[in-house]
């Protein structure tokens, strides 16, 4: 069996609406336990105002996780993966990515570069839903290295260019080799 691998794609990053509604969901269910806790527990003089005041705390956090969610892209060239951002143009290559969880419409994905730092991406399908599937392939792809590239395959762009999939039926049926149900429309004609 022929193993294709995802075609290149760069997607855009940035602040969730998803991570804020679980940070949000996570804040609420977190300050309900508390009040509940405050009502029905003798506590100590000022035990309400501190458990008050470690809930704004908690919000405060929440809220500056939220604001500090990395944004830039995450740009797949069929080999590796690269992170492009206003605060590191070049897009070091990264050795890693794997998912944290996957809700669907929504991934957190874990880049690790080579120094084994991680960056921690809530990527959604609400920025570009007409990238979303290739995104969802690259990441589930094994990938290819530079060994298990065909000498004759086409020439990756470099990180930064633009990258267009929608052409990629287009290349199969100009090589319906790769293909046993291409190589049958080919011979058939074209008709599916």
């Amino acid at each position: 069996m022929t193993v294709y691998n995802a075609p290149p794609v760069i997607y855009p990053v940035g602040r969730s609406r998803f991570h804020a509604c679980l940070l949000l969901g996570l804040w609420l269910a977190g300050a309900g336990v508390t009040l509940l806790w405050t009502q029905s527990a003798v506590l100590a003089p000022g035990g309400a105002l501190l458990a008050g005041l470690l809930v704004l705390g908690l919000a405060g956090l929440a809220f500056r996780v939220w604001i500090q969610a990395p944004e830039g892209q995450l740009a797949w060239d069929g080999e590796v993966w690269r992170w492009e951002s206003a605060s590191y143009q070049a897009g070091e290559a990264t050795y890693r990515l794997t998912v944290g969880a996957d809700f669907q419409r929504v991934l957190l994905l874990r880049l690790e570069n080579s120094d084994r730092a991680s960056l921690w991406l809530w990527v959604g399908a609400a920025r570009q839903p007409d990238r979303w599937l290739d995104l969802r392939r690259a990441v589930y792809s094994p990938g290819r290295t530079a060994r298990s590239r065909r000498p004759d395959s086409p020439q990756l762009p470099a990180a930064g260019q633009g990258v267009a999939v929608s052409g990629a039926m287009q290349q199969r049926a100009r090589h319906p080799d790769t293909h046993p149900a291409l190589r049958a429309r080919v011979q058939d004609g074209g008709r599916p």
